[in-house]
């Protein structure tokens, strides 16, 4: 039980941040405008959580994925929205 809170608010945590960094530093580089930009994002985050996620004894290889899952989506959203020309407000 413990696993999947941990998943659900690391998740929620890092789509919220990585969706504001990209929106907000990122909009300017060519990297918003490459397609796959989210699935790179977030299979690289996964690939540098699995090693951290092994060594802690709560969490297992769920919170890994939630944590991938949860950067890629945020990365595109942001992406899609500085395509857009959305600007946040600070």
């Amino acid at each position: 039980m413990l696993e999947f809170i941990a998943a659900g608010v690391l998740g929620v945590a890092s789509h919220i941040s990585t969706k504001d960094f990209v929106g907000r530093r990122l909009r300017y580089t060519e990297w918003v405008d490459k397609p796959g930009i989210g699935l790179f994002a977030g299979a690289a985050a996964t690939v540098v959580a699995a090693p951290v996620v092994a060594v802690l004894p709560i969490v297992g290889g769920l919170t890994a994925v939630a944590f991938g899952v949860a950067v890629g989506t945020g990365v595109a959203r942001g992406a899609s929205r500085a395509r857009r020309g959305y600007l946040l407000e600070d």
